[in-house]
């Protein structure tokens, strides 16, 4: 099989914006190789390589019209150096896993997340058989897998039409996977269109399970609202909109819109006018905030955390008046939020110093039992 790399972003959002070396750990980046790996699959024409253009490209769902048919594994590097840090490999719908070339275990070894894209407005019979031959071949690989199927291309349709999908997908896969032997395989189901918030929303999902400090970050956001009076707090990764951490509190989509909105608005208008005098200055640094008071009486209050991440918070408007306690609370969590990155640098250190010890033991006994072969033969 082969692939390319992605290279350049697409789309109208700003081209210099976008996933860089982060200053805290510029020296610290893990071989591409080395990160977890999202498995994009599905049939040709299911809206795969739109839904990465989407997310993680910034090209308007208009333009995914013209994009052509994938015909070779296309894989693109999503770093920003903070928590999110993996690989998308975007797979060719006409894929054969029983083809010779095909190399399972290079494949699925290295997966964190497998994610099936199948489209609700086809007739989705052959989707369900190769989502089956997918699941069945990668979890014997790895089973560590996450599964995630994006029952996608919904928006224009009924919510009658949504569910009675959803429930016929996910009552045909399961009874598949049980015939094949799996039932303790768990398939995780989205209903996703790249014409509205879905998608970003769904992959949120898929991204936060391959973070193993999300139960750190999860509750430093629920001590920060609850020390704060805030009703909902999410942690964004701007450049892609996806939320990589929120807090206990279930997440109302309207509301996780209007925070995407205001991202939005914050970098455009940072592009507009912030970087004006000095094109050098990023749109999003270390001064970046927004205050914006709704008619509802509910206020979007949006900082930076670091060069990629920002809080967004929804308060009660009678809440914000102790806009000062919020401002303290916010110090002490970037502080926290700092903190958590330095062990995970400082763990990505030593595991790559543990992997370079290991590969020079395994070099130094692969030397001694070349010596000792050579001492017998002299022998002999």
């Amino acid at each position: 099989m082969s692939y390319q790399d992605e290279e350049e972003q697409v789309g109208s959002f700003p081209k210099d914006f976008g996933y860089g070396d982060f200053d805290h750990e510029s020296d610290g980046n893990r071989p591409s190789d080395d990160k977890p790996r999202i498995l994009l699959m599905g049939l040709r024409r299911s809206g795969k390589s739109s839904i990465q253009k989407v997310v993680f490209h910034k090209m308007s769902p208009n333009e995914t019209l013209f994009l052509e048919s994938t015909n070779k594994i296309v894989k693109d590097d999503i770093n920003n150096n903070s928590f999110v840090q993996f690989q998308i490999w975007d797979f060719p719908g006409q894929i054969d896993f029983f083809d010779p070339t095909f190399d399972s275990d290079m494949i699925f070894g290295g997966c964190g997340a497998l994610v099936f894209v199948i489209d609700a407005q086809d007739d989705y019979v052959e989707a369900l058989t190769k989502l089956n031959q997918t699941v069945t071949k990668a979890h014997k690989v790895n089973p560590r897998i996450k599964f995630e199927v994006f029952i996608h291309k919904v928006d224009g349709v009924s919510d009658d039409f949504k569910m009675e999908s959803q429930r016929d997908i996910h009552s045909r896969a399961t009874d598949d996977l049980i015939d094949a032997g799996l039932e303790g395989v768990h398939l995780n189901f989205h209903l996703t269109s790249i014409y509205d918030h879905s998608i970003f929303e769904a992959f949120s999902k898929v991204v936060q399970k391959l973070i193993p400090q999300l139960a750190a970050l999860e509750n430093l956001l629920n001590l920060f609202i609850h020390n704060s009076g805030i009703e909902k707090a999410f942690l964004f990764d701007v450049v892609s909109k996806i939320y990589i951490a929120t807090d206990a509190t279930p997440v109302d989509m309207q509301s996780y819109e209007l925070c995407c909105d205001m991202i939005d608005v914050v970098i455009d208008l940072s592009c507009i006018y912030g970087s004006r005098d000095n094109p050098d200055v990023p749109a999003f640094d270390n001064q970046s905030s927004s205050i914006i008071k709704m008619n509802n009486s509910t206020v979007l209050y949006l900082r930076e955390v670091n060069k990629f991440l920002a809080l967004v918070c929804i308060i009660r408007e009678e809440s914000f008046s102790r806009q000062g306690v919020i401002d303290y609370n916010f110090l002490c969590f970037r502080e926290a939020i700092t903190q958590v990155f330095e062990l995970r640098f400082k763990q990505q250190k030593l595991e790559a110093i543990e992997q370079d010890s290991d590969n020079l033991d395994d070099l130094r006994d692969f030397g001694r039992g070349d010596v000792i072969s050579s001492m017998k033969r002299f022998q002999d």
